[in-house]
């Protein structure tokens, strides 16, 4: 029985265990599977004229149009070819997705359609944009700039084995607000092993092949931690390498931005 009863403890710490790598595979399969459907490319037709950008990008103001029609609470129409079809005037989407983007919006000295690009805004219901075309002024406080953070994930993959075999990550944080990069130092320090480098505007985490999990764990808290301190994402983006011909590289971005008073010399 006593016996009996080791090996049923042994047991469960071996099911314990297996357990808890299923769930970091499954939480690690879910999070790139969000962040692909976030920055693969979407091709919108707009009254003829085709456009490629992210999800991310449409869904940038969820309140508006767009944001509900790529959330899934408004039918969508296709073109022939698959794309995304918007009866709408496509030349002045242009500066529409860009504010998008952005949330600035630049127009040429000489533009002349002011009045059907505010049509356009109340069609797509982006109301800074709305507000911005009837009131033209600076989008912020003059005595206020926006301070940015960047986070980026470095993986490489091995192209032979199957599933997909992570070499080596590395998360970077890079930013010239330096209370942040001190907060990151002090308060991730369960990482410390994985921090590679630490520099004037930059701290940098490696993980090798056996902490994958340790790696998406730490970049869901260092989103979390950048957002707490009064940041907002701007942007995803995705690059796709082949360098070696073993090894594939993806590269994820997050631009997160957040707004600070100017102090004056």
């Amino acid at each position: 029985m006593e016996n009996g009863g080791w090996g049923y403890m042994k047991t469960s710490q071996g099911s314990r265990k297996g357990l808890e790598e299923r769930y970091y595979n499954c939480e690690l399969q879910l999070h790139e599977k969000l962040l692909q459907k976030m920055t693969d490319p979407v091709t919108l037709n707009v009254g003829g004229h085709l456009y490629t950008t992210s999800l991310s990008t449409l869904q940038r103001y969820p309140d508006s149009m767009l944001g509900a029609m790529f959330g899934g609470d408004l039918p969508s129409a296709r073109d022939a070819k698959g794309h995304y079809f918007i009866d709408r005037d496509g030349p002045l989407f242009r500066h529409v997705l860009n504010f998008l983007r952005t949330s600035e919006l630049t127009l040429p000295t000489d533009f002349k359609e002011t009045d059907l690009l505010r049509k356009e805004a109340d069609f797509y219901q982006i109301e800074p944009l709305i507000q911005w075309l009837r009131d033209p002024k600076p989008l912020y406080p003059l005595d206020t700039f926006e301070q940015v953070v960047e986070l980026s994930s470095t993986r490489k993959l091995s192209k032979y084995s199957n599933p997909v075999a992570v070499i080596i990550t590395q998360l970077t944080i890079t930013t010239k607000v330096h209370t942040l990069l001190e907060g990151v130092a002090n308060s991730f320090t369960k990482w410390n092993k994985h921090m590679m480098d630490t520099r004037d505007c930059q701290v940098s985490f490696t993980f090798g092949p056996c902490d994958y999990h340790q790696e998406v764990s730490l970049r869901v808290h260092l989103m979390d931690y950048i957002t707490k301190q009064g940041f907002t994402i701007r942007n995803t983006r995705v690059h796709h390498m082949s360098e070696r011909a073993n090894e594939n590289t993806v590269e994820h971005h997050w631009t997160f931005c957040r707004l600070a008073r100017k102090v004056e010399d």
